[in-house]
């Protein structure tokens, strides 16, 4: 289980990914932000089963799920079932079924791997079967073949994470390389992380346009501190009328998951208060 605070050439390429590539020479749709989706990564109620989680992420009005490996789903799951690969396909079913009673879409999992091509295609399978349009992943180099042919395979595109300093993907020119003749691959721009790293998160975007598959929407008190703590968003060093406006250029049509690691016992409020933000912040936008 990779959690989001744990550590792990520059070449651009044409790749078909969600984030479609708008000339900044003309007037953007102002109907793409209406695409936009606010969701939250289950990692911010990692204490809880994925049963809770669910329950907590339905109480804060969000919609949108991104689940992470080796949570545990409680509830009518079978006994000692966990978030991934090995869910049997009863509990499986059971899931979807929980989903679309809360009317949540789960669009994405991770942060996670596989070790080898097996663990890979396993990881793909999974994602396939629950419809999901993207994994978040930090794959070694040796593997960027095997996750381009498999997300190309089974239609979910692999979205690279970016850990801060001293992970191999904490700059963007880490995750090109990756990119460069790797259609299937992408990014999963972590946009706290990138501050903690020192690094101007719009000019990563900036480096990424065309890459971008997801966003980890997150804040953090300090920039250039790779240990930064957790803030509420809209209440740290991120400038967000700046960094939404680039999304906006890109024509960005994915989903921000909100990952608050802060607060674990309850923040709920806190979930709220961030899809209230990102509302307003896409209004201020129109």
């Amino acid at each position: 289980m990779i959690g989001c605070n744990n550590s792990s050439n520059e070449s651009a390429s044409t790749t078909d990914t969600t984030a479609a590539k708008t000339d900044s020479t003309t007037a953007v749709n102002t109907s793409v932000t209406d695409q936009w989706k606010i969701g939250v990564q289950l990692w911010t109620f990692r204490l809880f089963t994925v049963t809770e989680a669910l329950n907590k992420a339905d109480s804060a009005g969000v919609k949108f799920i991104e689940a992470f490996p080796g949570q545990k789903m409680g509830g009518d799951f079978s006994k000692g079932a966990t978030m991934g690969p090995e869910l049997s396909a009863a509990d499986r079913t059971k899931l979807k079924d929980l989903l679309k009673s809360k009317g949540l879409t789960m669009m994405a999992f991770g942060v996670t791997g596989g070790k080898n091509a097996k663990d890979w295609q396993k990881l793909f399978e999974f994602a396939k079967d629950m419809g999901l349009q993207y994994v978040t992943v930090e794959p070694e180099d040796k593997d960027w073949g095997i996750v381009d042919s498999l997300a190309g395979a089974t239609g979910v595109k692999a979205a690279i994470h970016d850990h801060p300093k001293p992970s191999h993907y904490w700059s963007p020119d880490s995750v090109l390389a990756a990119a460069k003749g790797h259609p299937n691959i992408g990014s999963c721009a972590d946009l706290g992380h990138w501050s903690r790293s020192g690094l101007d998160v719009v000019e990563c975007l900036k480096k990424l346009e065309g890459h971008i598959i997801g966003a980890h929407f997150k804040d953090v008190k300090e920039f250039g501190n790779p240990k930064a703590d957790d803030v509420i968003t809209g209440t740290g060093v991120n400038k967000w009328p700046d960094i939404f406006a680039e999304f906006k250029r890109q024509g960005f049509t994915g989903m921000f998951s909100i990952e608050r690691e802060d607060n674990w016992n309850n923040n709920v409020p806190d979930v709220i208060q961030e899809v209230k933000f990102f509302h307003d912040q896409v209004a201020a936008l129109k």
